[in-house]
């Protein structure tokens, strides 16, 4: 394997290396929700799969570019987002309100291509974005996930399209399914009359057996 030239590899900070832990799900199942409350127990540090400045770019991004581009963008904001990882975690736990997962499984549920296709674009950038200790894939029925996006109070585009395009909401269910099976990092968590604190001491199990 060729090493990439300095400039092009990651940064190493002094400290230790706290648990990094990455919630994913579509859009309303309260992923959200988890972050901030495991941030609260865990008193660990937050981001988005697009952290600043990338966040206020997304939604121009959305409306103009080709996919490629588009998801040129995306795997930016998650290098981008693991420079901001590897710093962090050196001193506290790290929780990520969606990583690489969703870039690959709505990417390719937007614009209806394979999942393999999509992985094939991020192999080359592997060694630079942070392998998570632990993605919990949130699920809950199909019903439950409708009622939730038509309540949720802070709707964008790609939720209304959600609802919107034919079988898009089905087609983001199966990506997802599918990308868990290749995560060794994942773990299923169902949502359905589950509390935020149910849901955290689940989390927090799993990362002590983890850690143990």
């Amino acid at each position: 394997m060729i090493t990439p030239p300095h400039p092009y590899q990651p940064l190493h900070h002094e400290g230790g290396r706290q648990p990094f832990i990455v919630l994913e799900g579509v859009s309303g199942i309260g992923k959200s929700t988890l972050s901030k409350a495991l941030a609260s127990r865990l008193r660990a540090f937050t981001l988005h799969t697009l952290p600043h400045p990338h966040d206020a770019w997304s939604r121009t991004v959305n409306g103009w570019l080709r996919p490629l581009p588009q998801f040129a963008f995306y795997l930016s904001g998650a290098l981008h987002a693991s420079d901001r990882i590897r710093e962090r975690r050196a001193t506290a736990p790290v929780v990520a309100d969606r990583y690489i997962s969703s870039i690959v499984a709505c990417h390719a549920a937007v614009h209806r291509v394979p999942i393999q296709a999509v992985r094939g674009l991020i192999t080359p950038f592997q060694p630079y974005l942070v392998a998570p200790d632990l993605t919990f894939y949130l699920r809950c029925s199909e019903a439950s996930l409708r009622e939730r996006l038509v309540m949720k109070t802070d709707l964008k585009q790609d939720d209304t399209d959600l609802l919107a395009v034919p079988d898009r909401l089905t087609r983001l269910i199966a990506n997802f399914d599918h990308v868990a099976q290749l995560d060794p990092s994942a773990i299923t968590l169902d949502t359905d009359g589950r509390s935020p604190d149910e849901l955290v001491d689940a989390v927090l199990r799993q990362l002590a057996e983890r850690c143990s």
